[in-house]
């Protein structure tokens, strides 16, 4: 039986009389690479940000690698092995590429130096690592959030929307790492927009509407569930995806 990693328990998140996520309760298999999609508005990007200590749950409960984190402060869950990157990313932009990876508190056995070197070389950005940061490309940047991430050596990481506003070609490039660093153990979440990445790199879909989580499975299978199609493909339709 494979070993869960990440648990919620009827998760809740309230803003007042506004319920962003309601008794969400979601199991991530250590090792998998789970997607989330649903409409705008749909609690995503807030259950990030609950699951990671942003927000402080209304409700529920939150189990990362055996521990309940719940209501735990961003930097607690960071160092527990569970980092996160942002749908809007904000690198330290007068600093230098390198010097945003040192800025992070890497754990302590770990050389930051020789952590940081591996990361800008396995990303392929190791080229720019004394430039600036301020003048990177959006993809780049991207691959900045990711490669801070790293620096903290997580057994798992969200990714709000990793691929938003990248060319194709660099997009590529940050699922082949995303997978690359799958096979040697990583878990991964990743919240996105883009159908095709869901296709080809997550291994299962759980699909969120109006705060609830309200279905899960491969993704041929989940596109064709009518509780999505009526909740999601009407959204996607709208903008011009395709489930």
């Amino acid at each position: 039986m494979t070993e869960t990693i990440l648990h919620t328990e009827n998760l809740t998140k309230k803003f007042g009389k506004l319920t962003a996520n309601d008794h969400i309760s979601l199991e991530v298999p250590r090792g998998e690479i789970r997607g989330i999609i649903g409409p705008n508005g749909s609690g995503k990007t807030t259950f990030f940000n609950t699951l990671t200590g942003y927000y402080e749950p209304s409700g529920g409960s939150v189990v990362f690698d055996g521990t309940d984190v719940t209501g735990w402060k961003p930097h607690r869950i960071a160092r527990r092995g569970m980092g996160r990157t942002f749908q809007i990313v904000s690198p330290f932009k007068n600093m230098t590429v390198r010097q945003n990876l040192l800025a992070v508190r890497a754990p302590d056995e770990v050389d930051k130096d020789e952590r940081a070197d591996e990361i800008l070389s396995f990303l392929e950005i190791d080229h720019i690592a004394d430039n600036q940061a301020r003048g990177m490309s959006g993809g780049q940047q991207k691959l900045l959030e990711l490669a801070r991430v790293l620096m903290l050596d997580p057994d798992c990481i969200l990714l709000d929307e990793p691929t938003a506003g990248v060319n194709p070609a660099l997009e590529n490039r940050i699922l082949e790492h995303i997978e690359t660093l799958n096979e040697r153990g990583t878990t991964f979440v990743i919240v996105e927009h883009d159908m095709t990445v869901m296709r080809t790199v997550v291994d299962t879909v759980s699909v969120f509407d109006q705060g609830r989580h309200i279905v899960e499975g491969p993704f041929e299978e989940v596109k064709r569930d009518e509780h999505v199609r009526e909740a999601y493909l009407g959204s996607a339709a709208d903008e011009g995806v395709s489930l």
